[in-house]
């Protein structure tokens, strides 16, 4: 791919290693390594989802099939691009999490129901490729000082995940009991047996990546995991029951559920979820950009979250629920180290054979999650450590309100993460913004930095946002 010419400068060589074309063998194990670390994420929603409408098993096994091909697709679409669609770097695509909230709503809404869902899904996914230009556009309020900032939130967010990973699942749980919610604690949370595979896991990764060459040093992460997985085999502490009654093959065929419906409120809670959506990818698609050394361009930005809105409108014909960058997987290019967007296209053919055969599936959902956990704190720490680098390299002596915008914005962005039910009483409507650190510290640091610095001219800012990249690289 590197023709000699361009080795001039360490931007270009950057550039290059984003469309570097690996061996198949290399590209495959570092694609399988991408759904290994998201694949939890992934099925989670249509499993949490399926479950609040109170879905047959076979149905909720046929969503998280809907589920991997649609992000299968998704990812083809943004890792590899066509036409005006697709950011054209390592991005694995996934169900966002913003929307289970108001899906759940929706569902549960005597008068919509699940075919509703899937209506307001497909014109948000439309509303989402309308805006996209607008947001491109919107470059200019994202500096290096609210990049950074982003960055180091999505990575401090996300630690949370992965303690919870760690510790084999969530503290406690909420169920119904005489019709009240009620907090169930969970006795097996951080079980010292699943700490202690955590920990092993973490270790390996510490040092395969020390003393691991080449290949292995950038699949440390997926060896970790092999390790821990083997441990827990050993434990019998890897439940596989289920297997036998999975298909070998399954086929999604679009609108199974009936035909799309179309209700007003529930396309415009969705088109408010594709927003907030479209605001996360923008933080992940600016931290990619600084670990790949490939800036991220006006034009850049809107083909990446027009690609968000045609994945999600995929979503909706195909079953499932709208699609988002994945941030666990930005944490994931920072370990390895590898840049190509042809592991991510790996990735993608991978979620779409384990759509059409669910034995291997369900395999890899037997993956215990406190395997993961120990992969989880190396990675999302990797994306915080990305933004403190480059909130590193700006002048403070220059940007006199710069820690403000930093402090507030971190203090607001961690509310979710520290204290999940501060914002229990505010109206339903409110929850996708609430309840999401990420665009909360955006939202906060964007007007804060328009606060104390004013808009950057598009000139300044592009250039600020080269040199941001330089100094991540």
């Amino acid at each position: 791919m590197t023709s000699h010419h361009h080795q001039d400068t360490p931007r270009a060589a950057a550039s290059d290693a984003v469309d570097q074309k690996l061996p198949l063998a290399r590209a495959g194990t570092l694609g399988l390594q991408h759904v290994l670390v998201m694949y939890a994420g992934t099925v989670a929603v249509p499993l949490i989802v399926g479950g609040a409408l109170g879905m047959s098993k076979a149905d909720i096994a046929f969503l998280i099939n809907a589920d991997l091909l649609a992000a299968g697709i998704a990812t083809l679409i943004q890792a590899l691009g066509f036409w005006r669609f697709g950011i054209r770097m390592p991005v694995m695509m996934g169900v966002t999490f913003a929307a289970v909230g108001p899906m759940i709503a929706i569902g549960q809404d005597a008068s919509l129901g699940l075919t509703a869902i899937y209506g307001a899904t497909i014109v948000a996914g439309v509303f989402g490729m309308l805006i996209a230009p607008l947001m491109g556009r919107m470059l200019g309020v994202f500096p290096p000082l609210v990049t950074g900032t982003v960055i180091t939130l999505i990575g401090v967010s996300l630690m949370g995940v992965a303690i919870n990973w760690a510790g084999g699942g969530q503290p406690s749980s909420m169920q119904m009991v005489d019709g009240v919610q009620h907090a169930v604690f969970n006795p097996d949370y951080g079980d010292p047996a699943k700490l202690a595979i955590a920990a092993l896991v973490l270790v390996v990764v510490i040092a395969i990546s020390r003393f691991g060459k080449g290949l292995v040093g950038n699949i440390a992460v997926l060896l970790g995991i092999v390790v821990g997985v083997l441990v827990s085999l050993a434990l019998g502490r890897m439940p596989f029951e289920g297997l036998d009654e999975t298909p070998w093959l399954a086929l999604t065929t679009p609108f199974h559920f009936g035909m799309p419906r179309f209700e007003l409120s529930a396309i415009i809670s969705m088109c408010i979820v594709m927003t907030i959506t479209l605001v996360e990818s923008t933080g992940m698609f600016l931290a990619l950009g600084a670990i790949t050394g490939r800036p991220v361009t006006p034009d850049l930005l809107t083909r990446g979250l027009r690609a968000d809105g045609l994945g999600t409108v995929i979503g909706g014909v195909f079953n499932t629920f709208p699609y988002t960058s994945f941030s666990q997987n930005v944490g994931l290019v920072t370990v390895t180290g590898v840049r190509s967007r042809y592991v991510a296209v790996a990735g993608g053919l991978i979620l779409i054979a384990l759509a059409l055969f669910p034995k291997l599936a369900h395999v890899v959902a037997s993956v215990p999650t406190f395997v993961l956990g120990g992969a989880g704190i190396v990675m999302f720490g990797m994306v915080a450590a990305t933004g403190i680098r480059i909130l590193g390299s700006i002048d403070y002596g220059t940007h006199r309100f710069a820690l403000y915008v930093i402090a507030i914005s971190l203090g607001l962005g961690l509310i979710p993460t520290l204290s999940p039910t501060l914002f229990q009483h505010l109206p339903a409507w409110t929850h996708p913004i609430t309840h999401s650190g990420i665009v909360l510290g955006t939202v906060a640091a964007v007007i804060l930095n328009l606060f104390y610095n004013g808009v950057m001219s598009r000139e300044r800012s592009m250039k600020l946002a080269a040199a941001t990249t330089h100094s991540a690289e």
